[in-house]
């Protein structure tokens, strides 16, 4: 295979929410509670929700600058890449990288929908939530069939209305859901509780994927605000072991043997370890902790149910046998920071090429495909046209050259030690979140 023969889909990359983004999903009656996108007096582009001023419209949205500039956090649509919010503009994008196809999670509502938690009108909150649905799933994957798959946000502090919103987002195409890694951090029942037990049906009958984006309810630490950026940046992938070891005790794995979980955004490398040390820990201490796997191993039940994916792991890749082939999936991370766009493709294959054809299919589109039931191959006219060689070629006239664009910088200028800590970046979100009594901190910051 070569690099230009690779189908490539990615399961975790980001939307920045546009300003139309309400326009054509709310009757006449509900526009009177539709959010709106403002300009404060420092150029600062906002979202009001509920009267309150939302998250930073972009985060973490720097794709396309130079590397001299990934610390500057972009406050308006002008200072970002057009693709992180427009979405003829993202295919393009996606074209110059050989990406067929892509899963997006939400920016300013949060990765899990949670803004809409905080509502003080819940009524209103539902409404804006199924109109986001409507907006991501008829427009922004509507518009080009094939190249965006369907990821719904529930409104997880109803139980019943989330059933109802998985069915209605079912029958729309829709078979992935964005769910918080910890409910129980989010005021919510643990995902223990019996509460969860009719999420946990819905999605099994359905075949809907849930995706635990890393940051959606558990926080990856930051050492002390003296330390490094760079020190929380390296671990925050590997933050959702927690989370996963949760989940992997989840009993309705064992109810449910098609359930299916995705940990976003959290590599590979780290999952042979993980996996082993969950077999040891259950056979050295069932007999007292009484941990019920169905009479399988730990590891032999994360490889049923567990999708995980990578940006770039050349050890996960070396230990693959260990993960397992069907487990694992690539990730572009467009527009954030670790995205390595538009070179994806050329590094991915670099990872990849000592793997059979067989294996790289299934790492790169195969196993992306078959768990989120998502047709890319139809809409598009077929297997031909869906390669890198292919997609690349319809975006020659693609501009991919890193530019400034400026943003909110963490550090000062002037200041003698330029290195960015975690005290800096805090206070960066922290100034930004003050403003007009903001709604929620951003979930990466």
């Amino acid at each position: 295979m070569k690099v230009e023969d690779m189908i490539l889909v990615s399961v975790d990359d980001h939307i920045v929410e546009p300003p139309t983004m309400f326009d054509q999903h709310l009757t006449t009656a509900q526009k009177s509670i539709a959010p709106k996108v403002r300009k404060d007096e420092n150029g600062a582009d906002y979202w009001l929700f509920e009267g309150r001023r939302a998250g930073n419209i972009g985060l973490n949205a720097v794709v396309g600058r130079v590397r001299e500039e990934y610390g500057c956090e972009p406050i308006s649509f002008d200072q970002m890449r057009r693709g992180a919010w427009d979405i003829d503009a993202r295919i393009e994008d996606m074209n110059a990288n050989g990406l067929l196809a892509s899963l997006n999670f939400p920016s300013v509502v949060t990765f899990d929908g949670s803004l809409f938690h905080q509502f003080e009108n819940k009524k209103n909150a539902l409404t804006l939530l199924k109109a986001y649905n409507d907006w991501h799933i008829d427009e922004w994957c509507g518009s080009y069939p094939g190249r965006n798959i369907p990821n719904a946000i529930v409104p997880y502090w109803d139980i019943k209305a989330t059933v109802e919103e998985v069915k209605r987002v079912v029958k729309k195409g829709c078979h992935a859901i964005s769910f918080s890694d910890n409910p129980a951090l989010k005021g919510q029942p643990s995902i223990h509780d019996e509460h969860w037990d009719p999420l946990w049906r819905v999605c099994a009958e359905n075949n809907v994927m849930i995706n635990i984006h890393i940051g959606s309810g558990a926080q990856a630490p930051h050492a002390s605000m003296e330390s490094p950026i760079d020190a929380w940046i390296t671990t925050m992938p590997i933050s959702i072991v927690n989370s996963a070891a949760d989940w992997l005790h989840l009993r309705a794995l064992n109810k449910y043997p098609n359930l299916k979980i995705s940990l976003s955004e959290g590599g590979i490398g780290w999952i042979p370890y993980f996996l082993e040390r969950a077999d040891f820990v259950h056979e050295h201490h069932k007999a007292w902790t009484f941990a019920d796997f169905g009479g399988k191993k730990p590891s032999d039940v994360f490889r049923e149910h567990f999708l995980t994916c990578f940006i770039d792991d050349r050890f996960g890749l070396k230990n693959l046998e260990e993960i397992g082939e069907d487990n694992v999936a690539y990730e572009c991370d467009y527009p954030h920071s670790d995205t390595v766009w538009p070179e994806s493709a050329n590094m991915l294959f670099d990872s990849l090429k000592h793997l059979p054809d067989s294996t790289i299919n299934k790492i790169t589109h195969e196993n992306a495909i078959r768990l989120m039931n998502f047709d890319a191959f139809g809409p598009m006219g077929g297997r031909e046209n869906c390669t890198v060689g292919a997609l690349r070629k319809q975006a020659e006239h693609v501009n991919t050259e890193p530019k400034s664009l400026g943003g909110a910088r963490p550090v000062e200028p002037d200041r003698e030690d330029q290195r960015v800590t975690s005290g800096d970046i805090i206070r960066m979100f922290t100034s930004v979140s003050e403003k007009d009594g903001q709604m929620t901190a951003d979930e990466d910051a």
